[in-house]
């Protein structure tokens, strides 16, 4: 990298910062970005994540995940478990999503991982615009993913951490191709299910509303 793009690396990367510092600036400490994957799958389940970074983090070529390769996905997610200083991971199966509804379930899957932070968080910044049942300060961040440092991490150790769980359930229900496309609805998956109908793996309300699968 070149001293003019390593600059402006930095640079980027002190733009992504502004809400973290303007927190520390009044004395806010441990402040937790929070962000989700696998909300619009059919099948697998939410993750969320929730990461405190150090307050002087700068960790090159972090950006919100959907704008990442999966290769540097796997690299970033090293680095921020490496250096962050909390990270808390919450997890709602297919089954609940089908029970509460996909944002109820989000919502846990975000309070299951700021409940998972050691130590605790001092605020938390969260990408969207839903706030989570937590007695502490928070704020929404409408495109957080891309405008929040924390929240930036989270992403990646959310999206993560689900694409390996996804990865892992392969196997188990190899008839539908999970590995490639993480449960989300490609024509593979959706050829699949219509030949081996829906899996335990898979969000039954989802398949009823969009294509009309029997949940049952």
């Amino acid at each position: 990298m070149s001293v003019a793009s390593a600059d402006a690396e930095r640079e980027r990367l002190r733009a992504m910062a502004v809400l973290e510092r303007s927190l520390l600036g009044r004395g806010v400490r441990r402040a937790a970005g929070i962000d989700e994957a696998g909300r619009g799958a059919l099948a697998g389940p939410v993750v969320a994540a929730a990461v405190i970074l150090p307050d002087d983090a700068m960790i090159p070529g972090l950006d919100d995940s959907k704008r990442l390769s999966p290769a540097k996905r796997d690299a970033l997610f090293d680095k921020i478990t490496g250096i962050a200083t909390a990270i808390g991971v919450g997890r709602i199966e297919a089954a609940e999503i089908d029970a509460v509804n996909i944002r109820r379930a989000n919502l846990l899957a975000m309070k299951e991982a700021v409940e998972a932070l050691v130590p605790p968080p001092g605020h938390l910044l969260i990408d969207g615009i839903d706030a989570i049942d937590w007695q502490g300060p928070q704020t929404t961040v409408v495109g957080g993913d891309a405008s929040s440092i924390s929240i930036a991490a989270a992403s990646i150790i959310a999206k993560v951490t689900r694409d390996r769980i996804m990865v892992a359930s392969d196997p188990v229900f190899p008839e539908y191709g999970f590995a490639r496309h993480k449960g989300y609805g490609t024509a593979a998956h959706l050829a699949a299910l219509e030949a081996h109908g829906p899996s335990a793996a898979h969000r039954r309300s989802f398949l009823r509303k969009r294509f009309n699968f029997d949940p049952a």
